[in-house]
């Protein structure tokens, strides 16, 4: 069975839509509606006129699709597709450790899961960490969740001094600067432009710190021609499609690997893609008060990203 054709004709039949990270394998972003980063997706997902959402990423995405749109239905293709970042925030820990700093606010990265969310003042993404922060007073008392990180970058840059979930994403976690500098002396016309998930150590040497749209975008506009990438693999698509005459070497995990593979954004295939849109299963299913708590602060996110002009 050609799964991809299929799939295409099952989305125009049941009026579907198709939204992917950039995370996901070459196949599936090719044939999406939309491919885009956190902030991206979180965006479209409010515009969606389609009676079904098929998400092609991970588990706390496809809620975060379902939690905007609560009269749709909205499929995932594997829902072991989970993410290691936020597994590392455990609802019931999370709360014990908010009630230790009860006269903070939560400002949460997306990379949670809804119930998280639904203990948050306002999400964020990458792409809006630094504006989301900056739009509280400097005197405003932060807990920053789950990636610690992400929040000691936004420390940095921001000159505040929130207090941090001691979480990281694998995926970004596990770059080692030894390995990047050994890049950096191989390749020294390259760029290094990093996922500010990465450690400390690493963003230090970085040419360019930004989300994954961010650094799609640096490389079409910037005039290098061989870049060092920290970040998950699947960004390498978008930016040889973008940029085709250009170099691009992933950040290996260790010595006998070349690759930087999230091992639940390859969990999607297009095989399940198409089974999730002909069964409809699994389907994301979630209580509505839990909804109802976790879109405010989402939403408070895409306001403050109008008023600073992130979006439209």
């Amino acid at each position: 069975m050609n799964y991809k054709d299929e799939f295409l004709k099952l989305k125009k039949e049941k009026n579907a839509v198709l939204l992917a990270h950039y995370y996901q394998v070459s196949e599936i972003q090719d044939i999406a509606d939309y491919v885009g980063d956190s902030l991206g997706l979180a965006q479209k997902a409010i515009d969606i006129e389609s009676d079904i959402i098929v998400f092609a990423g991970v588990h706390f995405m496809a809620e975060t699709a379902k939690i905007l749109n609560p009269g749709k239905t909205v499929v995932l293709p594997d829902l072991n597709a989970g993410c290691s970042l936020a597994d590392s925030c455990p609802p019931n820990e999370f709360r014990t450790f908010k009630e230790k700093h009860h006269d903070h606010i939560v400002v949460s990265y997306v990379n949670c899961t809804a119930a998280i969310k639904a203990m948050s003042d306002v999400i964020c993404t990458s792409s809006n960490a630094v504006k989301i922060v900056e739009s509280f007073p400097r005197d405003e008392k932060i807990i920053f969740a789950p990636d610690k990180n992400l929040g000691a970058y936004i420390n940095k840059v921001t000159g505040r001094n929130m207090v941090l979930w001691d979480g990281t994403c694998e995926v970004h976690d596990i770059l080692e600067t030894e390995a990047i500098i050994d890049l950096k002396v191989e390749n020294p016309d390259a760029k290094l432009i990093a996922h500010p998930e990465c450690k400390p150590q690493v963003l230090e040497i970085a040419d360019f710190i930004g989300s994954t749209t961010a650094m799609l975008n640096f490389t079409v506009k910037d005039d290098a021609n061989k870049y060092i990438v920290a970040t998950e693999t699947g960004i390498l698509h978008q930016m040889k499609k973008e940029s085709p005459e250009k170099e691009f070497i992933i950040v290996p995990t260790d010595e006998t690997c070349s690759c930087n593979d999230c091992p639940y954004m390859k969990m999607n295939t297009m095989q399940k893609l198409y089974l999730c849109l002909k069964n409809e299963k699994p389907d994301i299913i979630m209580d509505k008060d839990l909804m109802d708590r976790a879109r405010k602060p989402i939403e408070r996110m895409l306001d403050i990203s109008r008023k600073v002009g992130l979006i439209k």
